[in-house]
């Protein structure tokens, strides 16, 4: 059976055909890629993207349904439809995530704890990466912990910020689905309509746990797709997928281990001493997300001719573009900040632990385009990405961030480059980004004035004595008597 109204059907049945049927429905099969962003038919299932997971989610939840296994499956079913939470149901979407995690990654490796001697290694990494990035920022250190984590303990950590991130898109596709109906028929088919939301938290939920349980077999730290999606100042490497990372470069565990660290003690750094960092990316998000805009007229067509007994035209409707963004001037500034942003913040760690690499790790250059291209051919985590808020890093802009950092620093040293995460309105912009030497050149303002004036406006203009400076004199004296 093909794909159902928010991802569920019954188990697939036996083609008619045979063999040859399973060929053709598997050929028919398969999942959408980032184009489609709202579709949620193509997210990673427990057989990678586009795997039957993704095309049957119960087989995700339930397994091969064994009758020794019904008894959990309807109980589940049971839960799914009773869930009266929120757009997400997030439940389920841990239980999947690791579920597929248990099934263990695309490359045959299988989750596990870590042991003591990973720990001590990923500690070490992170203490000494810190000491090289005091030489190449003047951000202090912005890691109270290093932790090592299997993929489980990963999707533990993340769903925070994956909720986050999602909730505003789901709630958003959940408020249009509701509202497509007349006010009458809401009335009447209030029930029916309590299902059918109950459904697609249940939808959204085992889609993005899929989404995050593949990742989890992927990702080396909390920081890979440039936002912070791990508890504050706690920097994190996964020594599993790390080992796989390296395995076919050619460069030493130890040294690959470091580098790794390097960038995911930069992003600490960033978003630990930037406060307004973090708020303004996922801001920037939700304002995204805020901005879709749906097609009424298609989804009135698909609710008013719905039979009951072809359910997955619901989901074909959705595979073809019910949800847009909006072509209005505030969308695709929502837009171009969230990309900006993004890309000042991975374009930054790129320059600054290529700095602090570079004249101690020989295989510097070979990791940082490792990286680079891992990103450019659309790696997991911008895939996913991608696939759960409809946007993709586009690598040009994260390249063209990075050489704008780096020369900022021989133009401005480190202290002037970093000095500019003070505000965001300091930060360059899409047409810096375009013109990086007209931004590095261009003469720098001198806030001192302006900041003199503010405060005597605020003062009412009788010009009091700067109490911050008093409380430190009394400080200080304080301290000595």
């Amino acid at each position: 059976m093909s794909d159902t109204p928010f991802g569920f059907g019954l188990p697939p049945e036996e083609p008619e055909d045979g063999d040859e049927g399973k060929k053709k429905d598997q050929q028919s099969g398969g999942g959408q890629g980032p184009a489609n962003p709202f579709g949620f038919g193509g997210l990673p299932g427990a057989g990678g993207f586009g795997g039957p997971g993704a095309d049957n989610p119960l087989a995700a939840m339930f397994g091969s349904l064994n009758p020794s296994d019904l008894g959990a499956a309807f109980q589940q079913l049971g839960q799914m439809l009773s869930y009266e939470g929120g757009p997400v149901n997030w439940d389920m979407a841990k239980q999947i995530a690791r579920q597929t995690v248990a099934q263990g990654a695309p490359n045959g490796t299988k989750d596990a704890s870590v042991g003591a001697a990973e720990r001590r290694a990923v500690e070490e990494a992170v203490r000494l990466a810190d000491l090289w990035l005091d030489d190449a920022t003047s951000l202090p250190s912005g890691s109270a912990s290093a932790v090592a984590w299997s993929r489980a303990e990963w999707v533990e950590a993340t769903l925070p910020a994956w909720q986050e991130l999602v909730d505003p898109v789901a709630e958003r596709v959940g408020a249009a689905m509701g509202d497509v109906l007349p006010e009458e028929m809401q009335a009447m088919a209030g029930p029916l309509i309590g299902m059918m939301r109950s459904m697609g938290g249940a939808m959204f939920g085992t889609q993005i746990g899929q989404a995050v349980g593949v990742l989890a077999g992927e990702v080396v730290g909390s920081t890979d797709i440039g936002l912070p999606l791990g508890p504050a100042r706690k920097a994190a490497l996964l020594p599993a997928n790390v080992e796989a990372f390296g395995k076919d470069l050619g460069v030493p565990q130890e040294e690959v281990r470091l580098y790794l660290a390097l960038r995911e003690a930069a992003h600490q750094r960033l978003f630990a001493h930037v406060p307004w960092l973090r708020s303004h990316l996922f801001g920037a998000v939700d304002g995204y997300a805020r901005g879709i805009k749906v097609d009424t007229a298609k989804l009135e067509d698909v609710v008013g001719q719905f039979d009951p007994q072809n359910p997955e035209q619901l989901q074909d409707a959705l595979q073809q573009g019910m949800f847009q963004p909006e072509d209005t001037p505030e969308q695709k500034a929502a837009l171009a900040r969230l990309e900006t942003a993004l890309a000042l913040v991975e374009g930054w760690v790129d320059a600054v632990v290529h700095a602090a690499a570079k004249p101690r790790l020989g295989s510097a250059d070979a990791l940082r385009e490792t990286l680079r291209r891992r990103r450019a051919t659309g790696g997991p985590a911008e895939q996913t990405f991608a696939t759960l808020i409809g946007l993709e890093l586009r690598p040009r802009r994260l390249r063209d961030a990075s050489r704008l950092w780096a020369s900022l620093t021989d133009a401005r040293g480190v202290d002037g480059r970093d000095g500019l995460w003070a505000h965001p309105d300091m930060l360059p912009t899409a047409t810096d980004l375009d013109d990086p030497d007209g931004f590095v050149h261009r003469e720098q303002l001198d806030f001192s004035e302006l900041d003199k004036m503010l405060g005597e406006a605020a003062d009412g203009g009788h010009g009091k004595p700067d109490l911050r400076k008093k409380d430190d004199d009394e400080t200080e004296g304080d301290g000595t008597e």
